[in-house]
């Protein structure tokens, strides 16, 4: 989980084509994801299996926890479907590393990550 190809995988968020244009978002550019639970900068591409109007994929991992609940509804498990979310395309803003979201997210200094 600490490697190049997971960073890229979990940061990506997958958006409709026609969406991204209504919000000015062009294919790579870094968009900040804001839900009631949290806000995150990802990449934005283009979903490439047709049509998501309406709606965004994040893979599951740390920075898709930041925008998720934490309520479990008695589950155990945080409801990660169906959260809403605005999305800004923020290009000027960087994607943080797993070490600088943990810090950001837990605000404890010196927290080891191997990257």
């Amino acid at each position: 989980k600490a490697s190049k190809e997971y960073f890229e995988t979990v940061t990506t968020c997958f958006m409709d084509q026609q969406d991204m244009e209504k919000l000015g978002i062009t294919d790579g550019t870094h968009v900040t994801v804001t839900s009631d639970a949290g806000s995150v900068v990802l990449k934005a591409v283009k979903y490439p299996r047709g049509s998501l109007l309406g709606k965004m994929y994040l893979p599951y991992g740390p920075w898709a926890n930041v925008i998720n609940s934490d309520e479990t509804t008695t589950t155990g498990m945080p409801t990660c479907k169906g959260v809403k979310v605005e999305v800004e395309a923020t290009p000027e803003k960087p994607i943080l590393t797993l070490l600088e979201l943990f810090q950001l997210q837990f605000g404890k200094k010196g927290v080891e990550c191997h990257q």
